[in-house]
């Protein structure tokens, strides 16, 4: 039974508490929005907090290696950075290895953007359009409000649940709850973020139209992986069309002579020739259920019908049914045996003995985090100088259905020495100029693409039946066959 005046007592003094935090951290007026701010965290913690996740992006992520792309890249992120209103942050625009359509923004001003949508602009101003966007986030201290806002939250969930036994019951409820409540501020941050790249576009003499074509381009490549199907009000960020309208009401506002602007269509697509296109496979890649690792040396072979997933620091493969898994990993030890102890000597695991191929058993502890036990098979092994852990496992009651797979799979672990698979290139693009009046059809077939048509339009910003005049600069995607098993 709750006390009611302690209760009361308790609820005053979260109050009090939450209000002597906004007093002394204080809600500021934003420099770039103009509006009252709630920011608990100072410029030079911001700072910090970017720079440290900047080097969790490069080691889980990495950083695309072309000078030149890069060098540009920050180029033209420092002048619209510079005539933003915080130009003193340590502002860095890096390129990011990565295939998919994507951007993003620490605190601070680290700004990145992914090689796969480098390769899906076609002008500068395209560029530049979504460098301000995410630049924007920064200027308007977004994930600053949001880290001092679940700040707030925290505090304010940790004393509700001391102060009340029958708050104690809700509180992971409430939790979840409160990460849908900044959704809304996430959707409401886009918008924003939309609005002052337009300004950053603006101010640094870009043609504001290239955003609107940015945001038909990125529609166009949700479509096309199914993204369309997902309704605006399930997802963090606005449809790309309903923001193209948004910027397009917007530009026509704007002055006449603010209409008007730079493109540099041909320059930028200087930069992108040759940039890899799409998955490298020189960090992995499948054929059938076969895993290769062709900078490693070694291949690994999943159980058939399995979901394969390829990450920078491991691989994977989930049973049809999501209840087993074979993941790939390099270990920290310097040998199988340090590598075998520091993984039975993890809090949870329990050994269970050791099978053929040197495969060692074990089953996990129930955890309020884990409540189920998952039984499974693990691997040591060193090869090429690099030190591997091998695991597979699954739930319990699926244990001896699955247990043949797990240690066929870890014990197919070889050397890879064949050199059509160790040779493989990616996929690249290169820039053309067409000879003659083309459509997309004709450009594939006249330069031996290796995408689609559709995906080769969708790259080039126009339409798969559209003609395209003579002399004009276009990407075609080559290269990158993979070997068949």
């Amino acid at each position: 039974m709750v006390n009611p005046a302690r209760h009361h007592i308790r609820s005053a003094a979260t109050a009090a508490a939450v209000a002597a935090i906004v007093a002394a951290g204080g809600c500021t007026i934003n420099p770039a929005t103009g509006e009252r701010q709630l920011t608990l965290i100072g410029e030079q913690q911001e700072i910090a907090l970017g720079r440290d996740a900047a080097k969790d992006v490069a080691a889980s992520m990495g950083l695309y290696d072309d000078p030149d792309l890069v060098a540009y890249v920050q180029g033209v992120g420092a002048r619209l950075a510079a005539d933003s209103e915080r130009p003193d942050l340590p502002w860095s625009f890096q390129v990011v290895d990565d295939p998919v359509v994507n951007a993003f923004a620490l605190p601070g001003g680290y700004i990145y953007l992914t090689r796969g949508i480098l390769t899906h602009f076609n002008s500068e101003a395209e560029m530049a359009a979504v460098l301000g966007h995410e630049i924007g986030h920064v200027t308007a201290r977004h994930s600053v409000e949001q880290i001092s806002q679940a700040q707030l939250a925290t505090l304010g969930l940790g004393v509700a649940t001391i102060a009340s036994e029958d708050f104690q019951r809700y509180a992971g409820l409430a939790s979840q709850g409160l990460q849908l409540l900044f959704l809304k501020f996430s959707r409401d941050d886009e918008r924003q973020a939309d609005s002052l790249g337009l300004r950053y576009m603006v101010r640094a003499s870009y043609d504001p139209h290239q955003m609107v074509d940015v945001f038909d381009t990125l529609a166009r490549v949700s479509r096309a992986a199914g993204g369309g199907r997902i309704p605006v009000w399930a997802s963090t960020h606005p449809a790309p069309e309903r923001r193209a309208e948004t910027i397009s009401e917007r530009v026509q506002s704007l002055p006449p002579a603010e209409r008007e602007g730079k493109v540099e269509h041909a320059a930028y697509l200087n930069h992108l020739e040759g940039v890899v296109f799409g998955e490298d496979p020189r960090q992995g890649y499948v054929v059938g259920a076969a895993f290769y690792q062709p900078e490693l040396a070694i291949r690994l072979d999943f159980p058939a019908g399995w979901q394969i997933n390829n990450q920078r620091q491991a691989v994977s493969a989930t049973s049809p049914n999501r209840d087993a898994v074979v993941v790939l990993t390099l270990a920290d030890e310097a040998s199988p045996h340090a590598a075998s102890q520091a993984f039975f000597e993890t809090s949870g695991i329990e050994a269970d003995g050791t099978g053929r191929n040197g495969l060692y058993y074990f089953h996990t502890t129930p955890t309020s985090q884990q409540p189920e036990t998952l039984r499974g098979v693990a691997g040591f092994l060193s090869e090429g100088g690099h030190v591997y852990r091998l695991l597979g496992y699954t739930v319990d009651n699926r244990w001896n259905e699955v247990r043949v797979e797990l240690e066929r799979s870890l014990a197919s672990f070889t050397k890879l020495t064949q050199r059509r698979y160790l040779d493989v290139k990616p996929k690249r693009v290169q820039v053309v100029t067409l000879p003659r009046a083309m459509t997309m059809a004709e450009i594939a077939r006249r330069f031996s693409a290796t995408v689609d048509v559709d995906e080769l339009a969708i790259v080039n910003g126009v339409e798969v039946g559209e003609t395209l005049e003579r002399g004009r600069l276009v990407k075609v995607v080559v290269g990158g066959e993979l070997p068949t098993s």
